[in-house]
């Protein structure tokens, strides 16, 4: 079929069709009136909850009896020593026994969020060793993602695993970054001396 074969059969197709006589046309939806609050509250949940970038895909596996320990530059040889040795002072504890790894995500994002807030230097997450798991494959999965989430916050100064009496290779102690509140009362403390 060549092209006159083509415009002459569409012309033939269209032959019968009137114009339109309105020169408006709508084009606004039918039904109720959008609650443009509702949206914006949905976006802001959105939002919050988007605000966790912690990930959950490829991790890299370590086992039940590995010991776990992660030190950002700028912290200290002695400091990251007495954190190693379990001789700072406990302010927070999370305890992730029995939680999937989504759960674990969600709890320690908060758990972090919640330590800055409220000033905290140094905590325990309890992960277990995931030793118990029959599966090989999926042994020590919590663990695993705390070594890797943990690295990912930025609040998080250093960690490494616990002593035998807080939870052993069950658990890490974790360093936070000085808030400015603390930061503040240390210059001021020092200057007194």
């Amino acid at each position: 079929m060549n092209d006159e074969d083509e415009t002459s059969l569409f012309a033939q197709e269209v032959a019968g069709i009137k114009p339109l006589k309105k020169s408006e046309v709508y084009l606004g939806k039918k039904g109720p009136q959008v609650d443009f609050l509702v949206r914006q509250k949905a976006a802001l949940i959105a939002k919050e909850a988007d605000r966790n970038h912690l990930s959950q895909d490829y991790v890299e596996k370590v086992e039940p009896n590995d010991v776990l320990e992660y030190k950002r530059s700028g912290v200290q040889d002695g400091v990251f020593k007495r954190l190693r040795q379990g001789k700072y002072g406990i302010d927070a504890r999370l305890d992730l026994h029995r939680h999937t790894v989504a759960q674990a995500r969600e709890q320690v994002y908060q758990f972090v969020d919640d330590c800055m807030r409220n000033d905290i230097r140094v905590a325990i997450v309890v992960h277990g060793k995931g030793d118990r798991t029959p599966d090989p494959d999926s042994q020590a999965m919590i663990k695993s993602h705390i070594n890797k989430w943990l690295r990912e916050l930025d609040a998080v100064m250093a960690f490494h695993s616990a002593q035998r009496h807080h939870g052993g290779l069950g658990a890490v102690y974790v360093l936070f970054k000085k808030t400015e509140k603390v930061r503040l009362d240390d210059w001021e403390k020092h200057q007194k001396r």
